[in-house]
């Protein structure tokens, strides 16, 4: 499929394309081999690393977990999947919303939200999105996945200034850790 793609945009005259209509023909080959389209928990973000979408089931309760990264203790879902903060959002409030989350989708929930080891019940809430679906938040920072991540303990997405601020993981405690 992206042998296609790269043949599209080199022929792109030959096919009378536009450039830009053979970019975004190449941008969206390449989203939907690596990351599908989602569904099962009512998340209209798209599967993390092409398997079980973000979020949950619905009617299962989300964990929220504690992994050892090289960036030290993280928190992930209960899938082991990295959750990251958005240095932009203020309070509970996400400002992560439109083309921000098809790169960092939010950690939504249809149910309850479970301490695994290593984390607070206290830390956990959710908060409702612009869109109606319930984020996940630990230490009142809504949380989210990046599309980057392929595999459970991937980090891929630490320190990335995107949509207008920093991307960070985060500790058992609720605080951004910095890689550098």
């Amino acid at each position: 499929m992206i042998e296609i793609a790269r043949d599209l945009f080199r022929n792109h005259r030959r096919l009378s394309l536009t450039p830009f209509l053979a970019l975004g023909f190449v941008a969206t080959a390449c989203g939907g081999l690596a990351y599908g389209t989602g569904g099962g928990n009512g998340s209209s973000a798209p599967a993390y690393g092409g398997g079980t979408p973000p979020g949950t089931s619905s009617g299962a309760a989300a964990t929220i977990d504690v992994r050892a990264a090289t960036l030290g203790q993280i928190i992930t879902d209960g899938q082991g999947r990295t959750l990251y903060l958005f240095e932009a959002d203020l309070g509970t409030s996400s400002y992560c919303t439109s083309a921000c989350t098809s790169v960092w989708p939010p950690f939504t929930v249809a149910q309850n939200v479970v301490a695994g080891s290593g984390t607070s019940t206290a830390l956990i809430s959710t908060t409702v999105r612009t869109d109606g679906q319930r984020q996940v938040t630990y230490n009142g920072h809504p949380l989210y996945y990046y599309v980057g991540d392929t595999a459970a303990g991937d980090t891929k997405g630490e320190g990335l200034n995107q949509f207008g601020a920093g991307w960070d993981v985060v500790s058992p405690q609720g605080n951004k850790i910095e890689h550098g």
